[in-house]
């Protein structure tokens, strides 16, 4: 690449930065909903793949291995092009962000599970023992405890899911993506926008890895 190309890649990925930054709260919407909307179903499902009850833990652990045993793409066409065969049609929004929820939840749910267990079983037994009922223990006792040790794996999910919402571009959603894809098509020049829109998902993924890493010293200050 001679000096001029490199110019023309630069000014081209300069000019294409207004309309990818307009279309990055899209993207930052999908990824936030889709964290929001998962962690409570996440949790819900960490909780039954922990019951007693054989056929719950059957039922959440068949969910986990499904979502995680398929590429979140495929997810994306079943929910959006899929389910009008059953009569269940949705918009591109709402089929974007059901998918990201479910992926997010199934692995936040294994954050979860890991986290609860790896809260010492005497914690457990001595709540009991000072008149805690479950759920008292779980929120007074397990909870805290299991959010310092999920915080990490939660966050690098969040992270996971800002690039991942690149993929909601194929059912014609104009997040960070489909804007770049859309200026190629203006300009026929691929390289600058392409290039623009890693350099912005690159800073927001640094810019939440500070935001981790300030809450990992919090939490390790208040333990």
């Amino acid at each position: 690449m001679n000096t001029e190309q490199l110019q023309l890649v630069l000014q081209s990925a300069w000019t294409s930065l207004p309309t990818l930054l307009g279309a990055l709260p899209v993207t930052l919407g999908f990824a936030l909903g889709a964290m929001v909307l998962g962690l409570p179903l996440g949790f819900l499902v960490a909780l039954a793949r922990l019951s007693r009850l054989g056929w719950v833990r059957g039922l959440s652990g068949l969910y986990v291995s499904f979502i995680r045993g398929t590429p979140l793409l495929v997810q994306i066409f079943v929910i959006y092009y899929g389910l009008p065969s059953l009569g269940i049609t949705l918009n591109p929004v709402a089929g974007g962000v059901i998918a990201l929820t479910l992926n997010a939840a199934a692995y936040l749910s294994e954050t979860m599970r890991a986290a609860i267990l790896s809260i010492p079983k005497g914690q457990r037994e001595a709540a009991t023992s000072l008149g805690l009922s479950g759920a008292q223990t779980m929120r007074l006792i397990v909870l805290p405890q299991a959010a310092r040790v999920a915080l990490p794996s939660m966050s690098n999910t969040l992270i996971g899911l800002v690039k991942d919402t690149s993929l909601v571009s194929v059912i014609t959603v104009v997040e960070l993506l489909r804007s770049a894809q859309l200026v190629i098509a203006r300009t026929f020049e691929p390289f600058g926008p392409y290039l623009a829109a890693a350099l912005i998902y690159w800073a927001v993924s640094s810019l939440l890895e500070v935001v981790q890493r300030t809450l990992e010293r919090r939490f390790s200050r208040g333990s």
